[in-house]
């Protein structure tokens, strides 16, 4: 049997759709309740935040996981990214009200929930910025100036117009993909190659 660790939330509700359609009735979770685990015979299901999917795909708890591109680039150090699963599409996107962001060498000032793609992102830039941590609502930080830009997930850009923020580059995009343990890819090699080849099959379906 598979374990698979699953993203809770809209993840969640797009990965069921692809596993139905690729074999796997998951009859346990049609009134899931409270419940986190749950089995179809095949297939065990964790469900969990993002970043534990990480941690348990790491870790060996879970063979597999469906996780945010965002979370493996924020959080991954030791998994194998599989599979490009299609959903969930959105952006890493650095934006701002100054459209004059990138004139000139002066220090910058970058708020975001995503320290690490951030630090990669303007490394590769080689500017002078400094990131500041925010856990909420981001778009807060240039319009009380305290920074100057904010590097965040963009899907349709609404919430940054309604703000009066803009989109001054898009980084990378993002969307959910099938991730491995390293382990479990040789000790369970036959099991996942076929479970693979399900939700290919089922991707060209859907």
């Amino acid at each position: 049997m598979i374990s698979l660790a699953l993203t809770k939330g809209r993840i969640e509700t797009e990965a069921l759709a692809l596993l139905r359609a690729a074999g796997y009735p998951l009859t346990e979770m049609e009134n899931k309740g409270r419940k986190l685990i749950f089995e179809d015979g095949r297939l065990s299901i964790v469900l969990a935040k993002a970043p534990d999917v990480i941690t348990y795909v790491e870790r060996g708890v879970c063979d597999a996981g469906v996780v945010g591109r965002d979370t493996i680039m924020e959080h991954a150090s030791d998994l194998y990214e599989s599979l490009d699963l299609g959903f969930g599409k959105c952006s890493f996107a650095l934006a701002g009200t100054d459209k004059n962001f990138f004139d000139g060498y002066a220090h910058k000032v970058i708020a975001t929930k995503y320290p690490k793609v951030a630090k990669d992102y303007f490394s590769s830039l080689d500017m002078d910025i400094e990131i500041v941590k925010i856990e909420g609502s981001v778009e807060l930080a240039p319009l009380l100036g305290l920074a100057d830009a904010i590097v965040d997930i963009v899907e349709t850009g609404a919430t940054l117009r309604e703000n009066g923020l803009f989109v001054l580059r898009e980084i990378v995009p993002v969307s959910a993909r099938l991730v491995l343990n390293s382990a479990a890819r040789k000790l369970k090699k036959q099991e996942l190659d076929d479970f693979i080849g399900n939700l290919k099959k089922a991707l060209e379906i859907l």
